[in-house]
């Protein structure tokens, strides 16, 4: 047995990154992950460097432990052989708006209809039944409309959209854990369910868990946005030798133990610093203080007296760094793999280890189709029916 999620197929309609990322986590947890492409394939093959053609940075990043079937879907043929493909599988997720998904014919209820077991799930930009239900939402879109672009109001002066792919990473994993919990409802009662995850609603879930803040209250108590993470001075600390230190206090205890690591163990009766309510109040001066703090001493010496005392903390590593960390080293995090065409990989392992079911790399990124025909006659498609729903495509 491979992964929690042995033995569990999943058809996977999406592309880009919020639904390749979610289903690339099953895979790693031993799902047997069956995207289906159309014949020009994942818009995120031609995102990116890469090797060769279909086969960019973006699309490897997030679509291992999958195998590629290639179907048209406008045609009859293919749209049979993917009904073919529902009547065994476990889940049926894809990224389609929904009056498109159902004009194609694949809409929940028809697909329960056929699978009364399938956990059917729709990643949409919005939910379905408000008035933005049907519009096309991309990550920008989505951390616009939940907020997280407004936080960056108060660090420059105007609203600026987060240097990663925050919402579709953020609803990917979403997606993955919805799914699961379907599935766990499935295999107690039998029955399979409709899961819908709109993506604005998860991204202001998201952000409102500690920015709500005194909104939270009705009438508000405060304004919204959690002080500590909103004052300027929260960044990496500058040491004295000119390199960059994460480090986070949190606890009385903690606070105690970094004044009295310089001799100045005075400031904790300091009644801005003295308990956890009158530092989150006092979030900006707390921050300045640290700084003036950390400047004091060179990076290896805040290393050493972080690690004697017990506090949270990490040099600030860059992307270049991150494959030495000596702890992600230690753990084999990273690893080689060599690709059967785009050559050797250095990529990330799986994030979450079990005692009794380990999730593992079995397969790297699939070229476009290069399981078509294998698939398909795992379905029980005859060899005609294959070349009917695989026409004009040379598939493999």
């Amino acid at each position: 047995m491979s992964g929690p999620l042995d033995g569990v197929k999943v058809l996977d309609l999406t592309s880009v990154l919020l639904g390749p990322y979610a289903t690339q986590i099953m895979g790693d947890l031993g799902a047997d992950v069956i995207k289906i492409e159309s014949p020009a394939g994942d818009t995120t093959r031609q995102t990116g460097v890469g090797r060769n053609p279909g086969m960019a940075s973006f699309f490897m990043g997030a679509n291992r432990n999958k195998r590629s079937l290639v179907l048209d879907l406008k045609r009859p043929a293919a749209k049979e052989a993917l009904w073919r493909l529902i009547e065994t599988a476990d889940v049926f997720v894809h990224a389609i708006r929904p009056k498109a998904i159902k004009r194609l014919g694949f809409g929940p209820e028809a697909v329960l209809s056929r699978n009364p077991r399938i956990v059917y799930a729709g990643v949409h930009g919005f939910k379905e039944d408000g008035p933005y239900g049907n519009r096309p939402a991309y990550d920008d879109i989505i951390q616009g409309g939940s907020g997280l672009s407004a936080l960056m109001h108060r660090f420059t002066g105007r609203p600026m959209h987060t240097p990663m792919v925050t919402a579709d990473k953020t609803c990917g994993l979403t997606t993955a854990y919805a799914i699961m919990a379907a599935l766990f409802h499935r295999e107690r009662t039998g029955r399979g369910q409709a899961v819908e995850i709109p993506m604005l609603e998860v991204m202001t879930s998201f952000v409102l868990a500690d920015h709500a803040h005194g909104s939270l209250f009705d009438p508000p108590l405060a304004p919204a946005g959690y002080p500590r993470v909103l004052a300027q001075d929260r960044r990496p600390y500058e040491t004295a030798d000119g390199k960059y230190l994460c480090l986070l206090a949190y606890t009385d205890a903690q606070w105690r133990r970094l004044f009295a690591s310089v001799g100045r163990e005075e400031l904790m009766e300091d009644p801005r610093f003295c308990d956890l309510m009158a530092r989150t109040a006092n979030a900006q001066p707390v921050y300045a203080v640290a700084a003036e703090i950390i400047k004091e001493k060179t990076l290896a010496e805040w290393l050493e007296i972080a690690e004697e005392a017990e506090l949270p903390h990490m040099p600030v590593n860059t992307f270049e760094d991150l494959p030495n960390d000596p702890h992600l080293a230690a753990t084999g995090f990273f690893a080689q793999h060599e690709h059967p065409t785009e050559g050797d990989l250095r990529l990330p392992g799986i994030p979450t280890y079990y005692s009794e079911t380990p999730g593992a790399i079995r397969r790297l990124q699939p070229r476009l189709g290069e399981h078509s025909r294998q698939v398909l006659a795992e379905a029980g498609l005859t060899e005609p029916e294959i070349e009917e729903a695989l026409a004009n495509r040379g598939s493999k």
